[in-house]
């Protein structure tokens, strides 16, 4: 059993009843319905879940029926943004399958993207909170502008600031949307160490992704984002690679740390085992 597998079975009932619920009948035209649903139904990390459920339980809240609603929404924003990406990228494989895009076109793709947005509302509505409603509505906003900039900024190497900005905008927005959603559902405070947790653990998560894509790079010289005019941190740090993947090491695992410290006056629990523990796992680079 791999290290992130052992995470999740901590809280793999409650994945599962998030699993569940993300296949359900799309009332599209089937040949798109099947596809879609293989892609939301396609084994996942479900790691914004994962994380806002360890972070819940560790904090001794109860989850209701409609945290699970919530959370489908979470990842139905995020698979959304996928279908996006790959038309924005004109990328033809995702997780070695092929994209929607490639299989069908772009125009089908992003009304497809659209169409799991509108599905995110109905979710939404029946949550019945404005409060959770305005938040999903400000990071989708956000997710957008990060495109955007990026879009703007093509070709240019910016300053570290401007990367954690966009990583913030079309990354860990969505983190602390599922975290601060769920805090509100469950009738507690979204308060500043939960905020400072979602929000470092998404800037890791992207930063790990990043270094990652670069390493990958490095090794089998195939096309990433440099090659799209797109700088990364690896990038941005040094101009000799081997050196921007070093001091990208040491700036994930500053967020990492920052996200441990939010989360060290929880009470000891599995449950706050498993968040250390998923935190490292992002670290093992």
């Amino acid at each position: 059993m791999n290290k992130y597998q052992s995470i999740v079975d901590v809280v793999k009932a409650d994945i599962e009843r998030v699993n569940a619920n993300l296949d359900f009948d799309l009332q599209i035209n089937p040949k798109l319905q099947h596809e879609l649903s293989k892609i939301l139904t396609a084994s996942s990390k479900r790691i914004r879940s994962v994380m806002t459920i360890l972070f819940l339980r560790a904090s001794k809240l109860y989850l209701l029926p409609l945290h699970y609603e919530l959370l489908t929404a979470v990842e139905l924003v995020h698979n959304s943004s996928l279908i996006h990406d790959d038309v924005i990228d004109e990328s033809n494989l995702r997780r070695n399958r092929k994209t929607l895009n490639s299989k069908f076109d772009n125009n089908l793709a992003v009304i497809s993207g659209d169409y799991l947005l509108g599905c995110v509302l109905e979710k939404l509505v029946k949550i019945n909170s404005k409060e959770i409603t305005q938040t999903f509505a400000m990071t989708v906003k956000e997710m957008c502008k990060g495109e955007i900039n990026q879009y703007f900024t093509k070709g240019k190497k910016p300053q570290l600031e401007k990367y954690i900005e966009k990583s913030v905008q079309k990354t860990a927005s969505l983190f602390v949307c599922a975290l601060k959603s769920a805090v509100i559902l469950a009738e507690s405070e979204f308060d500043e160490r939960a905020q400072e947790f979602a929000l470092n653990f998404g800037l890791a998560f992207q930063i790990r992704d990043d270094l990652l894509a670069v390493i990958k790079k490095d090794k089998t010289k195939s096309s990433n984002d440099i090659e799209e005019g797109i700088y990364t941190a690896p990038l941005i740090l040094s101009n000799n690679l081997k050196d921007g993947i070093e001091k990208t090491k040491v700036l994930l695992n500053n967020y990492v740390n920052c996200a441990k410290q939010a989360i060290e006056d929880l009470d000891e629990s599995i449950y706050k085992k498993a968040l250390y523990e998923l935190l490292e796992l992002l670290n093992d680079v």
